[in-house]
């Protein structure tokens, strides 16, 4: 599991569910392989906040191509603000657990997005 950013934890989808997770809420597009929707214990798939299938087919989880990743997935947030507002709702009730199912810990959407929310100053204030 990712180090939280305020009210917002990052994990894997594939990691079994903890009390502490608040809301799990997946962004990814496409659904993960192998996973039935009762063992992903989700509240939320929230995919228009995923990137975009071009952008995501473009990175391909390739850590050399995450900074310009980062950078254009950002761009689509910017462009797209509706798309956050059911994730942004459930932030402001408390803790949230950001779902992906990217083998990289490191170089995922969800890790953007909890820094892109930080931020905005939408990701709480790190107390719980």
């Amino acid at each position: 599991m990712n180090k939280p950013v305020g009210h917002i934890l990052v994990k894997r989808v594939y990691a079994p569910p903890e009390a502490g997770d608040g809301q799990r809420v997946l962004v990814d597009r496409l659904w993960p392989r192998g996973l039935s929707k009762g063992e992903a214990h989700l509240d939320a798939w929230l995919k228009d906040v995923a990137p975009s299938p071009a952008l995501r087919k473009w990175f391909g989880h390739d850590p050399t191509r995450f900074a310009k990743f980062t950078e254009r997935y950002r761009g689509e947030l910017d462009a797209h603000p509706e798309a956050l507002a059911p994730l942004l709702d459930l932030v402001r009730k408390g803790r949230v657990t950001l779902l992906y199912g990217a083998h990289d810990e490191v170089h995922n959407q969800a890790v953007v997005l909890a820094d892109y929310l930080a931020e905005a100053g939408k990701g709480g204030d790190g107390r719980h």
